[in-house]
């Protein structure tokens, strides 16, 4: 069974209800107040089945031009429409407001149905035939087929079925893979099921169990049931009119304009890029920054437009623009949309989206410019290379590539796949997959290089910059997970020397003076000759008149070339001193069994400055134990 939706268009009282009843013995006007008034108010909905196996989920709007909001809500699914012209009324404004909104909104297939048939006589019939070519003419309606139909006597409706599975025929059903999404149209309750939605599947597949999530409220729930036209089923599909019943998501929870999502995979944005093609018919240029209202499937929302070239835009022309949003919405590359007015009320343009999560754009920016042109001519390689190299030195995840570009996941991995061939672009991690930029990846490169010989250059006695220290050097809206990777690229490039937990420059060891060889060998005769009482940071700095970083700098070459060793930290040994101190102590101990300070004091000539930090370092090492005022010896020595 093919399913397709055919949607009615049109001025009021043109028999748009009218003819789907007549068509499908359904009156769509639910509404107490549309029955009283005889207009249609909200959407409407139906459904035909046709020879060969075609099945029209139909949804009827209403024609009235307070209420263009609801019409715009039941376009968006729409595969074929069939604009319903009078034929004793002919061309209408609401006709030819529709027409652009359908324009606008991309639907490529369709017929006019001229109801009204019988109460016009041949003649006038052939005139308003005439007149509705020539209004067509130039549209996607240029060639389609204008049925003469009348509801009250059936007049052409066997004709029209006939178009209708022409037209079925050529039309391709919208697409299954990927993931289902569902514009809600309407909400209500049923005793025993709790909250239903309805709306048309515009993609994948939706079955009963599925977890879902509402957008843009984020709000979680689950697929209860599922209803096509009237009867219970499994699974809905792309292309058919769907209510579905919701677990876990209360009435007062949603609302029409929401969509019913897969949990975790879909992002609302608060700005599009878009080509906006503003309507030959509107009553004034737009201007950058004007305040308008943007329809988009079943929802709308205050948006700015922000024309990126220019500062206004006449009436006829085309360009690119970035629509930023007062509310969060869910919009995907590819998507159409329409732009109206308060005043007069009208609708003043659309387009299509091209970025759904653009950066917020410089203005007359040519590389936005470029971007837009290829998303727009759907040059794949290029869309994909231009977004990476846009993200900068943040990369980009191929997932966020994929929803911003609107490719299809199999094309975007071939494109990427062929840059990556060509060093283009590079992959950095393997879960998510981020990419950069050949020239992103180059300056980070680069950038490392740099943190690494500046560090050196203000710490002459050191080997390397410490690898930790090093990856916080990384651009903070850049990725820590890029640090490997590029290290890596340093390291065969033969520009660095990782080390254990350092990173050394090429070439280069110890990166120290003349002035400062001479100092690391006086530091050690002079520790050698202070033997039992070194001097302290303070006084070698006055000894040798260098700064303390210097001398602290000088100390840790030593005690990293076994020189010296750190006691405190303001006391170092010469080591060949404190061996001898170790040696005492370990041979009394031996003799004694055990040691006081003041015993340690005779036996060494210290004095108790130097004594008490020595005991404790020869406890730390594990030579000795504390056993009340006394030391003892470690048993495993």
């Amino acid at each position: 069974m093919k399913n397709l939706i055919l949607g009615t268009a049109g001025h009021i009282d043109h028999g748009k209800t009218s003819l789907v009843r007549a068509l499908t013995g359904i009156d769509t006007d639910r509404l107490k107040e549309e029955k009283a008034r005889g207009i249609t108010i909200e959407l409407g909905f139906a459904h035909l089945e046709l020879s060969g196996d075609i099945r029209f989920g139909i949804i009827d709007v209403p024609g009235h031009e307070k209420f263009v909001r609801s019409m715009v809500a039941g376009v968006g699914g729409m595969d074929i429409v069939m604009l319903v012209i009078a034929a004793d009324e002919g061309i209408m404004p609401q006709t030819r407001e529709h027409m652009d909104i359908l324009r606008l909104l991309g639907v490529k297939n369709g017929l006019v149905a001229l109801t009204k048939c019988d109460m016009v006589d041949r003649e006038w019939l052939e005139l308003v035939t005439e007149e509705v070519r020539e209004f067509v003419s130039g549209s996607f309606l240029e060639n389609a087929p204008i049925v003469p139909v009348s509801s009250r006597t059936a007049e052409g409706l066997d004709v029209l079925k006939t178009v209708l599975t022409r037209l079925a025929n050529d039309v391709a059903e919208k697409r299954r893979e990927g993931y289902f999404r569902l514009p809600v149209d309407r909400v209500f309750t049923m005793t025993g099921f709790g909250t239903v939605v309805t709306g048309t599947l515009l993609s994948g597949e939706i079955t009963v169990g599925d977890e879902l999530e509402l957008l843009p409220s984020g709000r979680e729930g689950r697929v209860r049931g599922i209803q096509a036209h009237g009867s219970k089923v499994e699974k809905g599909l792309a292309g058919q009119r769907l209510a579905v019943n919701l677990q876990g998501v209360a009435l007062d929870q949603v609302r029409r304009g929401d969509v019913v999502v897969p949990r975790n995979l879909f992002q609302t944005t608060r700005a599009v890029d878009v080509r906006l093609d503003h309507l030959s018919t509107a009553p004034r240029e737009l201007k950058h920054r004007t305040s308008v209202q943007l329809h988009s499937a079943t929802y709308e929302v205050q948006a700015q437009v922000i024309l990126l070239d220019r500062d206004s835009i006449q009436p006829g022309d085309s360009t690119y623009a970035q629509l930023r949003l007062a509310e969060p919405v869910l919009l995907n590359s590819g998507d159409s949309y329409i732009l109206r007015i308060a005043s007069p009320a009208t609708t003043i343009g659309g387009g299509v989206v091209l970025d759904p999560f653009p950066p917020r754009r410089r203005r007359r920016s040519e590389e936005a410019v470029m971007l837009l042109e290829s998303l727009e001519s759907q040059e794949h390689q290029r869309v994909c290379a231009l977004i990476i190299g846009q993200s900068k030195l943040s990369g980009i995840s191929f997932e966020d590539i994929l929803l911003r570009s609107g490719i299809a996941r199999k094309a975007a991995e071939t494109a990427l796949a062929v840059l990556l061939s060509t060093g283009d672009i590079l992959q950095m991690t393997r879960e998510p997959r981020m990419f950069l930029s050949r020239d992103s990846f180059d300056s980070l490169k680069n950038g490392l290089v740099d943190e690494v010989s500046s560090f050196l250059a203000s710490n002459p006695l050191k080997h390397g910059m410490g690898k930790e220290e090093l990856k916080t050097r990384l651009p903070k809206r850049s990725d820590l997970r890029f640090f490997t990777p590029i290290l890596s690229a340093l390291e065969r490039d033969g520009l660095v020397i990782p080390e254990r937990d350092i990173v050394m420059l090429a070439g280069q060891a110890v990166r120290t003076t003349a002035s400062l060889e001479e100092l690391t060998s006086a530091v050690s005769s002079f520790l050698r000759e202070k033997a039992l009482e070194p001097p302290t940071i303070k006084e070698l700095m006055e000894r040798f008149h260098f700064d303390e970083k210097s001398v602290r700098d000088n100390i840790a070459i030593l005690i990293r070339n076994g020189d010296a060793v750190r006691i405190s930290s303001d006391l170092f040994y010469a080591s060949e001193v404190l061996d001898g101190l170790r040696e005492k102590l370990i041979h009394h101990l031996r003799e004694k069994e055990e040691i006081t300070p003041p015993e340690y004091r005779e036996l060494t000539g210290l004095s108790r400055k130097f004594l008490i930090p020595l005991l404790e370092h020869f406890d730390s090492e594990k030579v000795t134990i504390r056993v009340g005022d006394k030391r003892v010896l470690r048993k495993r020595l």
